[in-house]
């Protein structure tokens, strides 16, 4: 028999505080007791229901997006039919990318998250954006870094007008470089 909606959302919730690293314990302390733990705990177990603006100010202190805190269907899509996860239908799911035998580890760009709010220059916004897009479609919301791959360095180069090499120099002047 399938878990009720109520335990999928918990599910959710938990799996994506997971991936931030946090405890009940930590939330708590660091949403300044607006989140008891006790609260959230009975929420991820599915106990208690959680109401949608109490899951906005959730979705914005775990900084991911709302439907992101949303059950899935087994097809790893929103269980909502017809909603939208950036753009997509539910009926579609981005197709995980393996690394192919061409692509060396060199290629790929590490991305410190934390230092992408505080840059100033004009790229921010679109690199925001566009690094967002891939934490959705990878459900990696870990908020510290993100890994991209050389194709994801060359489609960003070529919103900035740039070569992948010159795009990778400019990641290292804004600081946003982990593996330089």
């Amino acid at each position: 028999m399938p878990a009720s909606y109520a335990q999928r959302v918990g599910e959710r919730l938990r799996a994506v505080r997971k991936q931030k690293r946090l405890s009940l314990q930590a939330v708590e302390a660091e949403s300044r007791q607006e989140f008891k733990a006790s609260v959230l705990g009975a929420y991820e177990r599915g106990e208690r229901s959680i109401s949608v603006p109490r899951l906005q100010r959730l979705a914005a202190f775990y900084n991911v997006p709302v439907d992101q805190l949303l059950p899935r269907d087994l097809g790893g899509a929103s269980a909502v039919p017809g909603a939208t996860v950036s753009g997509m239908t539910a009926s579609t799911t981005p197709e995980p990318r393996s690394s192919t035998a061409t692509e060396e580890e060199g290629d790929r760009v590490t991305i410190d998250l934390t230092r992408l709010d505080g840059v100033t220059a004009p790229e921010r916004d679109l690199l925001r954006r566009y690094l967002g897009m891939i934490q959705v479609q990878r459900q990696d919301f870990n908020g510290r870094m993100l890994t991209i791959r050389s194709d994801d360095v060359r489609a960003i180069a070529c919103l900035f007008d740039l070569s992948a090499e010159g795009m990778r120099s400019r990641l290292d002047d804004l600081g946003l470089r982990l593996n330089a």
